[in-house]
């Protein structure tokens, strides 16, 4: 039989193939160095990362800036780096497009949200041109996410306590989600992108219909002061951190269909910094990172008891500020790597990767800590999302992925006039006018636009006329 401490010993946790997980730091020489990380204290991560590039929140002299490294450029940062250096106010948030790896989001003190593309092999020169610059909230914007399956839908959370849809095919915000009394701190999104959930410092948890803006569930914390709400995939769960009322940080798991009591809720320790979720649908695993502090838990997580199985704990003294996280299709699955976390360590101006493994001795692709996961293909343009059409993301298979080079699935269409197409959307066409001047110029366009099609118009209507007595005068002889 089996002796010794039986809290840590059950069935389910021997089966696990998940049990032995874990985080290998990469060697110096593959970590990123110099680099003026952001000072500020908001929450957020402060970096962004996928399998081109990694964009870091830097610490900049007037006006806010972010730099963006091409992944293959490890060591010491050049101090010329060149950095997107557009917003009049600090960046709180920077997220890369998950279908178009040069396309990066960010948001600002300055109340705008930005969106820009990165060229090909990284920046050569300070950027301060976006691809367009959208204004719609009246206070500082701290969060964005992109939508989960619909290319060109992106959310921003601002400290007016609104969310906006921007619908980037028109460049324009298209809903406006306004049942928070306070700041946002979180947002999250079902697998499919059909329910949004946040956190606020309203003490509310809400799950949301986004189209609508219809509260659908509600908790009013009482005991478990919710700082972050992450979406358990499609098991129909969210799990929260916080502090409990002894000011113990805490999780806690819920039904989205029942918030009035959560399933389950855990202490994790006394620190005081926030913890930072991360789950990973294909492993069921979810992450558990101190901000402040450099400690990563890790837990499985079930649909039955005891629904959150500890697994292990990385550790490390250097203190984390934020994590980056590469996404599935940037992992090394030839190493068995399951999660790869990118760390903000700031007193050292430093990057650290870190590789979550799954210790195996075989050399082939391990299928089974790989299901099919979401690629870099949307599953539906903005407009069918918004008009009512749920759908899930493209699943692809990451055998041989890790050999494969990045190929770019969107297609520029050859145009004479300079364009910048994602997804095969023109954005520049929906930058809007800046000065009166081109205000004008846009008014006389439109105007000659309007001319001519009226012209076009009148010559088919006299060719019809035409047509139809030709057919007459035939029908009579």
């Amino acid at each position: 039989g089996y002796k010794g401490n039986s809290m840590s010993w059950r069935p389910t946790y021997r089966s696990s193939k998940f049990r032995n997980v874990y985080g290998k730091v990469a060697n110096r020489e593959h970590c990123y160095d110099g680099i003026p990380i952001t000072k500020n204290v908001h929450d957020n991560h402060f970096c962004a990362v996928n399998s081109k590039f990694l964009a870091v929140v830097t610490e900049s002299a007037g006006g806010g800036s972010f730099i963006v490294i091409p992944l293959s450029q490890c060591g010491r940062l050049d101090s010329h780096q060149p950095k997107v250096c557009g917003h009049q106010g600090n960046v709180l948030n920077i997220k890369w497009n998950p279908f178009f790896e040069n396309i990066i989001a960010s948001c600002s003190e300055d109340t705008s949200v930005r969106v820009w593309e990165i060229p090909e092999g990284g920046l050569r020169r300070n950027m301060t041109e976006a691809v367009l610059e959208l204004y719609g909230h009246s206070r500082r914007v701290g969060l964005i996410e992109w939508h989960p399956t619909s290319s060109s839908i992106l959310f921003s959370a601002g400290y007016d306590y609104k969310i906006l849809i921007w619908n980037l095919e028109i460049g324009e915000p298209v809903k406006m989600i306004d049942c928070h009394t306070d700041v946002i701190l979180s947002m999250t999104f079902n697998t499919d992108g059909s329910l949004l959930a946040t956190s606020c410092k309203d003490k509310k948890l809400r799950v949301i219909e986004p189209r609508s803006g219809a509260v659908i569930q509600q908790a009013s914390c009482k005991n478990h002061r919710i700082n972050r709400v992450v979406f358990l995939g499609n098991m129909k769960r969210l799990l929260t951190t916080g502090v409990s009322r002894w000011n113990t940080r805490q999780i806690a798991l819920w039904d989205q269909e029942d918030l009035s009591m959560p399933i389950v809720e855990e202490d994790i320790d006394g620190l005081s910094g926030l913890l930072f979720p991360f789950y990973d649908a294909d492993t069921h695993m979810l992450y558990l990172a101190g901000k402040g502090d450099g400690n990563i838990r890790y837990f499985e997580v079930t649909t039955e008891k005891p629904f959150l199985q500890y697994l292990m704990e990385f550790r490390s003294p250097a203190p984390q500020k934020g994590l980056g996280v590469m996404p599935k299709h940037g992992l090394d699955v030839a190493a068995c790597e399951v999660f790869r976390f990118y760390k903000l360590v700031t007193l050292k101006g430093l990057i650290e990767p870190i590789s979550m493994i799954v210790p195996r001795r075989s050399d082939t692709y391990q299928e089974d800590i790989y299901p099919m996961t979401p690629g870099t293909e949307p599953a539906m343009t903005a407009s069918e999302w918004l008009s009512g059409i749920d759908r899930d993301p493209v699943l692809v298979s990451l055998k041989d992925g890790y050999q494969r080079p990045n190929q770019l699935v969107f297609k520029a269409p050859v145009k004479e006039k300079k364009s910048v197409v994602v997804n095969g959307i023109d954005l520049l066409e929906n930058v809007p006018p800046r000065t009166e001047n081109e205000l004008l110029r846009m008014f006389f366009r439109q105007q000659d636009e309007l001319r001519r099609l009226k012209e076009e118009l009148t010559t088919k209507d006299v060719r019809i006329r035409q047509l139809e007595l030709e057919d007459l005068t035939l029908n009579q002889s």
